[in-house]
């Protein structure tokens, strides 16, 4: 099943599906495919960096419990006050000294729910849990951040690409691309 093309409902969508591993996460300890990172860690990044990013354009999110507290408590205050911004405000005009001018809810979209989206994978593979991520989304994305790859590699937001054979499925390629093994598995023990 697609996501939806309307940057509010892929949000709901994409927040919803992580929000089922948040709550299917049996150890926020477990380790999570980024290196040094848990899955405790995997969701404090998205519940802890946005608002931030949020603040550079003059938009301000209703702080939530803290994810060392109650992950997944924090975790879904954080995304109904992530969907309300976007429900209510994404026609405004959101200009951040970084990423340009956009309409709120495209510069949610773009930065954010594409985040969340890639960060289930890493949600997902800590805590065993099953996920089937949209190809579609999955290709738009990778198409998007390949011609702009220095960009993002001197960001320090991504790690080293992995090699991935040019057939392998493509949300594997897009693993790959951001730094993830996709056949990374939780050690065992």
């Amino acid at each position: 099943m697609a996501l939806p093309d309307d940057p509010a409902a892929r949000h709901r969508e994409v927040a919803a599906t992580f929000g089922r591993l948040v709550d299917g996460a049996g150890s926020w300890q477990a380790p999570a495919p980024v290196d040094g990172w848990t899955a405790r860690d995997v969701v404090a990044h998205l519940v802890e960096w946005f608002p931030g990013f949020l603040a550079g354009g003059g938009v301000s999110l209703p702080a939530g419990p803290p994810v060392a507290d109650d992950p997944a408590a924090a975790w879904h205050h954080h995304a109904r006050s992530v969907q309300d911004l976007v429900d209510e405000r994404g026609d405004e005009s959101f200009t951040h000294p970084y990423a340009g001018t956009h309409r709120l809810a495209d510069a949610v979209d773009r930065f954010y729910t594409a985040d969340v989206f890639m960060h289930s994978w890493d949600l997902a593979r800590a805590t065993g849990q099953e996920l089937r991520l949209d190809e579609d989304f999955a290709a738009t994305l990778l198409d998007g951040m390949r011609p702009i790859e220095d960009v993002l590699r001197s960001s320090g937001q991504y790690g080293t690409p992995v090699p991935v054979p040019d057939d392998a499925p493509v949300v594997d390629r897009l693993m790959g691309f951001i730094g993830r093994d996709p056949y990374w598995a939780p050690p065992a023990g």
